[in-house]
């Protein structure tokens, strides 16, 4: 493994307006097969953060959370997008019904509680692990293959840790 991989970075988000412009980074990369694994504790803005990729991809339309529904799919402009919601997820086995494999054949996928997913997660997932720092204020912890590195290079707040 290289010493110099441009992963992990921390990015302080300071407000609505920046997890606004970290969504649209990530949506500016997504493509199909794609996924982007959310993590953090209840409340750290996973939902946010998920609805500012879809709103930057195009979507209009309410976003509701996919909690209870587990899953909510969405056609935008560019590709579809399925947005997971996996924290009522018992057994690996539940993800045949929620289509993940054919999500991911057909457009891009946005998951939180992606640790629910044990080994059916995709191994080259971006990984954002979300803190809160106080009620406005977030950190991102993003990792994930290189090929994303070039999302975040002038993304103003980035700290390597």
């Amino acid at each position: 493994m290289s010493t110099d991989s441009p992963f992990p970075l921390r990015i302080e988000l300071d407000g609505l307006g920046a997890t606004m412009a970290l969504g649209a980074r990530i949506a500016a990369g997504l493509g199909r097969g794609d996924s982007v694994a959310l993590t953090g504790d209840l409340g750290a803005g996973k939902t946010t953060l998920a609805r500012a990729v879809l709103t930057a991809l195009g979507v209009r339309e309410t976003m509701p959370s996919p909690t209870f529904t587990l899953v909510q799919s969405y056609l935008t402009p560019r590709l579809q997008v399925r947005h997971y919601d996996l924290y009522r997820i018992e057994q690996e086995a539940e993800l045949d019904e929620l289509g993940l494999d054919e999500a991911l054949e057909d457009g891009a996928v946005l998951i939180e509680w992606p640790e629910r997913a044990g080994s059916r997660l995709p191994e080259d997932a971006l990984t954002i692990r979300l803190t809160i720092l106080d009620a406005a204020s977030r950190r991102a912890e993003i990792s994930g293959p290189p090929r994303w590195a070039s999302l975040f290079q002038d993304f103003p707040l980035v700290r390597r840790p």
